[in-house]
């Protein structure tokens, strides 16, 4: 695999929804970082206490979904990830035989999930394609959508609409990321996800 490094880019970034890489095949065999994050920012998967993560019970259920993942798609792997108190980052692992990082020209946007391709006679919404990232992220936030509004009636939970994702492209970024990953609740006083961080 070509790689490049990608040490701090991630970092503060994922508040803001990108689009997909354009021509990037998303359901080729790679290493994804992957932060979704809840709408608003409302801190319902639990709390940083002294530099640790304590999940509510509603965290509990967006962990046990995320864990899940590998059983409804039995081509993705997970490697390190971490619920944080408004969002989730994780690095999800594609591993189809499609390929490493194949550049495929679709016709269409997979972010908006719209069609861009110049003979479709109807502009509609359509589904992310089977077997991409994009399909993976969209199941895992239903079930917890779906289970959280099920079992909590207290609260009405909502994802945002977009994800952030980044690919990871060799060993250096992918052991930035994960470090990255773990030592989250340390930095959670100064996260811009944090509506109540110490700024200084």
């Amino acid at each position: 695999m070509h790689f490049q490094n990608t040490s701090e880019r991630f970092r503060g970034k994922y508040r803001i929804e990108t689009a997909r890489l354009k021509n990037w095949d998303y359901g080729s065999s790679g290493y994804y970082f992957v932060t979704v994050c809840v709408k608003n920012r409302e801190c319902v998967f639990g709390n940083v206490d002294d530099n640790k993560m304590i999940l509510s019970e509603i965290g509990k259920i967006a962990e046990k979904f995320w864990l899940e993942i590998p059983a409804h798609f039995p081509f993705v792997k997970l490697d390190e990830f971490i619920i944080m108190p408004n969002h989730i980052h994780g690095i999800i692992i594609i591993d189809n035989h499609r390929g490493v990082g194949r550049d495929v020209d679709r016709g269409r946007d997979v972010a908006c999930n719209v069609s861009t391709a110049s003979n479709n006679k109807i502009m509609s919404i359509i589904s992310p394609k089977r077997g991409s990232l994009s399909t993976v992220i969209r199941s895992y936030k239903s079930n917890c959508t779906k289970t959280i509004n099920k079992t909590h009636n207290n609260i009405y939970f909502q994802w945002q609409l977009r994800f952030y994702d980044h690919i990871i492209r060799d060993v250096k970024s992918l052991n930035n990321i994960r470090n990255y990953i773990i030592n989250n609740p340390l930095n959670w006083d100064k996260d811009e996800e944090n509506q109540a961080r110490k700024i200084n």
